[in-house]
């Protein structure tokens, strides 16, 4: 790859970070767990790309590797925190 299309991607990553630091700062706290479970969904996209991801190189592999990891850990995690918030409201 060319030195710009490497500088164009940090710029991307950078803005990405900066963007959804400000986003989530700006959501009260109720709505946090609603926009949890759905958060997941773009996790287990995530978890797709990751497993389309797997290739030929061992560098390919060991990012596969990873996204598969920290896409599930969300995935998972995720689904415990949003069933704990629906058995809350579920009566007795």
């Amino acid at each position: 790859m060319e030195m710009e299309t490497y500088v164009l991607l940090g710029f991307v990553l950078i803005l990405s970070v900066y963007l959804g630091l400000e986003l989530i700062s700006k959501v009260p706290s109720t709505l946090h767990t609603p926009l949890m479970s759905g958060a997941n969904a773009i996790s287990g996209v995530a978890l797709v790309g990751a497993l389309v991801l797997g290739g030929d190189s061992q560098l390919q592999n060991i990012l596969a590797f990873l996204a598969i990891t920290f896409a599930s850990i969300n995935v998972f995690g995720g689904y415990l925190v949003t069933n704990r918030m629906l058995k809350m409201f579920k009566k007795k």
